[in-house]
C-alpha cells in the first residue's frame, strides 16, 4: 500500500483555490465560471453548434442557455440559426468576446506564473508536461483507468 494520496484528494484543493482566485478576475470583466468556458472554446474554434459547444466544455446543453444569452446581451457572442438545421444555432464569438477571453486569460496566466515560479524549473516543466498529457485522455479514459 502506497502512502501517496489518491490524485482527486491531492488535486482538489489546488482546483478549488485557483477557482477562487479567478472569481475577482471573472467578476472584473463581468462573466461567469461558464461564460469565460464558452468565450474560451469559442475562441479556440469559432463557430459551433450549441451542441457541440457543450459537449467541448462538459456542460448540458441545457443548461447553458442562461450563460449563452447573457454572453450574447453584452455582445460577446452571436447565436444565429443554422442553414443545414433551423432548430440548431450556430454560436460565434464577437472581437468584444475575444478581447474579453483574451484579457481574462491573460490575468489568469499572470497569477499562475507567480504560483508556478515556487517551482524549479525542471519541476515547473515536468508538472506542466504531466498535467497537459492527463487532460489530452478522454473522461472514459480516465473512467476506465486510463
Amino acid at each position: 500500500m502506497t502512502d501517496r494520496r489518491d490524485l482527486a484528494a491531492l488535486l482538489h484543493p489546488l482546483v478549488q483555490s485557483l477557482i477562487a482566485a479567478e472569481q475577482p478576475v471573472l467578476a472584473a470583466h463581468g462573466i461567469s465560471m461558464w461564460g469565460y468556458a464558452v468565450l474560451g472554446a469559442l475562441d479556440d474554434q469559432a463557430v459551433r453548434t450549441q451542441t457541440a459547444l457543450a459537449d467541448a466544455i462538459g456542460a448540458d446543453k441545457t443548461r447553458i442557455i442562461g450563460t449563452l444569452d447573457k454572453l450574447q446581451e453584452a455582445g460577446l457572442i452571436s447565436r444565429v440559426p443554422d442553414p443545414r438545421d433551423r432548430r440548431a444555432r450556430l454560436l460565434s464569438i464577437s472581437a468584444a468576446g475575444s478581447e474579453v477571453c483574451r484579457s481574462v486569460r491573460a490575468a489568469i496566466l499572470a497569477h499562475e506564473e507567480r504560483l508556478l515560479a515556487r517551482l524549479s524549473a525542471d519541476e515547473r516543466a515536468s508538472f506542466l508536461s504531466a498535467v497537459q498529457t492527463l487532460s489530452r485522455l478522454s473522461r472514459e479514459e480516465i473512467v476506465k483507468g486510463g
